[in-house]
């Protein structure tokens, strides 16, 4: 009997510990990573600097509270100020808290230009978390469904679709921000293209709302670069950050620019647990070993070692709808559900996710060697191959 409440279907598999890009079970059994844990263990597991960092540092102090000074806090701030080209950053502990504060901080921005009632526009099959405002802004109903009445303010578009964007401009004066996800995740992994990134930034522009980027899962240099929205050229005014900040120690992050920064005053926002020096220091030593290891080129040529091995791989299989992605944030779809893979996949040795149903996604550590890249693709060829070959659900009988 288990104490813990039922909010996850969990497989019924243990881990003890794990290696790089390695995983072992309780009863023995190893297997290749292609999760990170969702796209938290940036440095896969047990990476020796941050095993020594964040012992040394839980040897001299864990947390203090924001009462106090806390210099790691203040390291780690400026550094990805620096690295994003932003003016301030707010910590937390996780993405939801992320997006609560962004949402925040918009509401904020809309009532100090005199708006009673700020909206925010969201994307639909965009995901932005749990707690009641983001799952507000996340757009899918299965997550929604049971927790209305849901909070208000919120004007949901199509991703990707620049022209719905600009017909709530002219209609909704209440906008006072865009919020969206670069890279739609548990959407799917669907990339926003350049040209539509460009032109939000530019409709933010003409009306003076803030253009907020949800970089929880593609951030920290999943995709290549340092945070996704660079390949596009452009800097948002408010992004998140999460997942893969700390390699697995929770932490959050907002970061605010332009008119987006000083919003926040004192009493307008806080996390007991936020900016703890043992969270900072996982995150600093992150960033300093991503820099050190070239993580983000590796990422870039990692990923598409993949991608082109799938798509190789696969080319035989009917049901492959693409595989896409950017980095090492890989989708690949199928024309039916597939939740099923994901034990067929662990019993081959292998670790992977489905979302939206039809999309098997990798979110791989960004230590994965070249060796490791072939076998994730060997191993997913063989078990997607098979899976397709054998499936006879209604809808692969009516697609076949």
């Amino acid at each position: 009997m288990s104490f813990l409440m039922n909010t996850y279907n969990r497989l019924p598999i243990a881990f003890s510990h794990g290696v790089g890009c390695r995983l072992t079970d309780t009863a023995g059994k190893t297997y290749l990573d292609g999760l990170a844990g969702i796209a938290v263990n940036t440095l896969g597991h047990a990476h020796p600097k941050l095993v020594k960092a964040i012992a040394e540092q839980s040897a001299r102090l864990m947390h203090v509270s924001n009462l106090f000074q806390i210099p790691e806090a203040e390291r780690l701030a400026e550094r990805l100020a620096a690295l994003a080209k932003m003016d301030e950053v707010f910590l937390c502990n996780s993405g939801c808290e992320a997006n609560e504060a962004a949402i925040k901080l918009a509401r904020l921005y809309g009532h100090q230009r005199g708006i009673e009632n700020p909206a925010v526009i969201v994307m639909e099959k965009a995901f932005h978390g749990r707690t009641l405002a983001t799952l507000s802004a996340t757009g899918n109903r299965k997550v929604q469904a049971g927790f209305e009445p849901l909070v208000s303010g919120f004007v949901r578009v199509p991703f990707g679709n620049i022209a719905a964007i600009e017909q709530v401009a002219l209609h909704n004066p209440n906008v006072v921000a865009v919020l969206l996800e670069p890279i739609q995740g548990e959407g799917g992994i669907r990339a926003a293209t350049i040209d539509f990134l460009q032109k939000v930034r530019t409709v933010c522009d003409q009306n003076n709302w803030l253009l907020m980027l949800d970089e929880v899962q593609s951030g920290v240099g999943r995709t290549g670069r340092w945070f996704a929205h660079q390949h596009a050229a452009i800097r948002p005014d408010v992004m998140t950050l999460a997942k893969g900040l700390a390699s697995g120690v929770p932490i959050g992050a907002c970061l605010a620019a332009g008119s987006a920064a000083g919003v926040f005053k004192p009493g307008n926002h806080g996390s007991t647990f936020g900016g703890n020096p043992l969270a900072c220091v996982a995150a600093l030593t992150t960033l300093e070993v991503m820099e050190e290891d070239a993580l983000l080129a590796r990422a870039s040529f990692v990923g598409e070692r993949i991608r082109a091995g799938l798509k190789d791989g696969l080319k035989q299989s009917r049901g492959v709808v693409e595989v896409r992605g950017q980095g090492l944030m890989i989708g690949v779809e199928l024309d039916r559900p597939c939740g099923e893979l994901v034990k067929l996949a662990l019993a081959a040795g292998l670790v992977i996710n489905v979302t939206a149903d039809n999309v098997i996604r990798l979110l791989p550590p960004l230590v994965m060697t070249d060796a490791e890249a072939d076998e994730l693709v060997a191993l997913l060829v063989s078990v997607t191959s098979q899976f397709l070959a054998c499936d006879t659900s209604p809808k692969a009988a009516s697609t076949s």
